[in-house]
């Protein structure tokens, strides 16, 4: 059960009632505690100020903005906001097509989502319009495509590396970690 919000005419709200009423066109679920509202692209950074601003919700603190390849449908984008003085979180989720994957930015809002969406942009491909220095942030320089979209085929599927096992193949043995002892058989001492 999320927690309550702070009292409004002496009642306690719900943080799942609250997004209900002050984004009226997000569909709001509560799964495992955890609180999210699905937002339309188009009310993408207006959804995250009003959670940022609505004294109730306080989402004052930008925790993770992240992207999840849903393949074949696009990718979802979900920042998770948290509350320092009422200690609850909400997230807020919104969908790009794969073709076009485009949302506005965020870096105006919270500028600590600025790293954020440099690597959700290289892992993913996901444009955010306005983000003011969007260029690599993890991979080498000149990496062609985009590492954590399912389509992509595994580096270790494409050449196999010597010596190492296909993760495909079920030897039915346990290897054992580098560096570490052989196992002692049952009824031997150490």
């Amino acid at each position: 059960m999320p927690r309550a919000c702070g009292a409004s005419a002496g009642v306690a709200v719900s943080v799942v009632d609250r997004l209900a009423v002050v984004l009226p066109s997000a569909v709001v679920t509560s799964s495992y505690g955890v609180v999210t509202a699905d937002v339309p692209p188009a009310e993408w950074v207006a959804s995250v100020m009003t959670v940022r601003d609505d004294p109730e919700l306080d989402g004052s603190y930008i925790d993770v903005l992240l992207a999840v390849d849903e393949h074949p449908r696009g990718f979802d984008v979900v920042v998770r906001l948290w509350s320092v003085a009422r200690r609850h979180s909400v997230h807020l989720r919104t969908s790009v097509p794969r073709e076009d994957p485009r949302l506005p930015s965020l870096v105006e809002v919270f500028a600590g989502a600025s790293w954020h969406e440099r690597e959700a942009a290289e892992m993913f491909g996901i444009v955010f319009e306005g983000h003011p220095h969007l260029v690599p942030l993890l991979l080498p320089d000149g990496f062609q495509g985009h590492p954590l979209r399912k389509e992509r085929v595994l580096a270790a599927r494409q050449v196999p590396w010597p010596g190492a096992l296909d993760p495909a193949v079920k030897t039915g043995r346990r290897l054992q970690p580098p560096g570490a002892p052989a196992p002692v058989p049952p009824g031997e001492p150490l």
